[in-house]
């Protein structure tokens, strides 16, 4: 993760995914509750693109979940994912097609140019501003459909490590979409 990120890189290695993403009290999603939210999306995008989805871009993919859903669901559409965990890229890169990259590293990577959904949950919350800007501009060239963007605002009540502290005011966020 570049230097404007708000966590290092190494903040995010397998202690990190084995609390957030399998312990069973830390857990922020079940695999039924990403398989829910997916299938949501994914209709909402097919509705307002008038067919099925055949790609998707996963920011901030992790481990890959989204990914693995998405194979569950639409077996048919192409998932890519970038994610800046190390341990998560040298663990599922290549299996579940993961680059290393952070928000602000979106300009300069070499992904698709028309991808039908962007998913990006529970990222933006950890990344500065300038990177987010910088993120948004490249997802806007990349996006030939539409983009789902989950963050959490200092109003909101949320689990994780999400820090109320830290977050920024919905008002914040419209204004940035």
């Amino acid at each position: 993760m570049s230097p404007r990120s708000i966590r290092p890189a190494s903040y995010y290695d397998k202690n990190y995914f084995d609390k957030w993403y399998r312990h069973p009290r830390h857990r922020v999603k079940s695999r039924a509750d990403i398989d829910r939210q997916l299938r949501f999306v994914l209709a909402a995008t097919e509705f307002m693109l008038e067919r099925p989805v055949k790609s998707v871009l996963d920011v901030g993919a992790g481990e890959g979940t989204w990914g693995m859903a998405l194979r569950r669901i639409s077996p048919g559409a192409k998932y890519y994912g970038v994610d800046p965990s190390e341990y998560a890229v040298s663990r599922y890169g290549r299996t579940r097609n993961i680059q290393l990259g952070g928000f602000g590293d979106l300009p300069a990577m070499n992904l698709p140019g028309d991808v039908d959904l962007v998913l990006c949950c529970g990222v933006m919350n950890y990344v500065a501003p300038a990177e987010i800007r910088s993120g948004l501009e490249a997802l806007a060239r990349m996006t030939a459909g539409l983009a789902y963007f989950e963050v959490f605002t200092a109003e909101d009540d949320a689990t994780g490590d999400f820090s109320k502290k830290a977050a920024r005011s919905a008002r914040w966020w419209r204004s940035l979409f």
